[in-house]
């Protein structure tokens, strides 16, 4: 459940009508919660709550968009919300992986949250595995979208416009029956299973994700962030410029790998 704080001012207290609202997947090389930090350390984010839950792991640390020492001892939990009325986008940044059997929960709790609030749309970020792809994934972008039958009416024709590639599906039981597909994101966490419930529920919904494996996903992070950025516009895109360098990183990124060898070594 969402719980505003006190900086939330109204737009915490009345929902979020006809906000879009954009959260990770925990997925293979974290590569949507990273994306998802890009956006709220460009765009300035303000913290309005966080989202009260059992089913991800508890950590608490200071805050990973500190600018000065002043705002630098604040506390993030697991899950935080973020909002920027100006551009009607409310962001769920997740930082914990989830406890065992409790995607399905989650979703349940999420997707209620996001009737309740009005939220108009949801935009998954989200990743998987590279080595998993078909021969027909191989092709092309690794960059890829779903859309749920409701908002494919809404925005469908745009992302045709801009030359996107939809998810394929791929065989059910590869080598035994090549003829019936089926939705399959290895390494997506809880991407198909919000999918799935946000089309039974009439929710609208997309998915973008990108073919990974692990490692040093922070261009992939930039990768799935300008993909976004090329339906959303969130951010003025300069074509005379690298559109990786017009996102701002967050501080809490210099360590990411852990701190620098230790001199003594030497």
């Amino acid at each position: 459940m969402f719980v505003p704080c006190d900086r939330g001012g109204d737009s915490a207290g009345s929902g979020f009508k006809g906000f879009t609202l954009l959260m990770p997947a925990v997925s293979v090389g974290n590569v949507g919660q990273l994306a998802t930090d890009l956006v709220i350390s460009t765009l300035d984010m303000t913290k309005v709550g966080y989202f009260y839950t059992d089913c991800l792991v508890p950590m608490v640390g200071n805050n990973p968009y500190a600018t000065a020492e002043e705002n630098s001892t604040e506390l993030s939990i697991n899950a935080e919300v973020y909002s920027l009325p100006s551009k009607k986008l409310v962001v769920l940044q997740i930082r914990s992986p989830f406890i065992k059997n409790k995607y399905r929960p989650f979703c349940q709790t999420l997707l209620s949250w996001v009737k309740s609030s009005k939220c108009a749309r949801v935009v998954l970020l989200s990743s998987s595995h590279a080595y998993q792809r078909d021969d027909e994934q191989l092709l092309g972008t690794p960059l890829r979208y779903l859309l749920t039958p409701d908002l494919e009416k809404a925005v469908g024709g745009l992302m045709r416009e801009l030359n996107w590639k939809e998810m394929e599906e791929v065989a059910a039981y590869p080598g035994i029956n090549d003829t019936e597909k089926a939705l399959h994101i290895p390494g997506g966490g809880i991407t198909k299973l919000l999918f799935t419930e946000s089309c039974s529920k009439g929710i609208q919904m997309a998915v973008l994700l990108k073919f990974c494996s692990e490692g040093d996903n922070i261009p992939d992070a930039f990768a799935l962030v300008n993909y976004l950025n090329e339906w959303l516009q969130l951010i003025k895109s300069e074509s005379s410029t690298d559109a990786s360098s017009q996102w701002k990183i967050p501080s809490s990124w210099r360590l990411l790998f852990g701190s620098g060898l230790p001199p003594a070594l030497f």
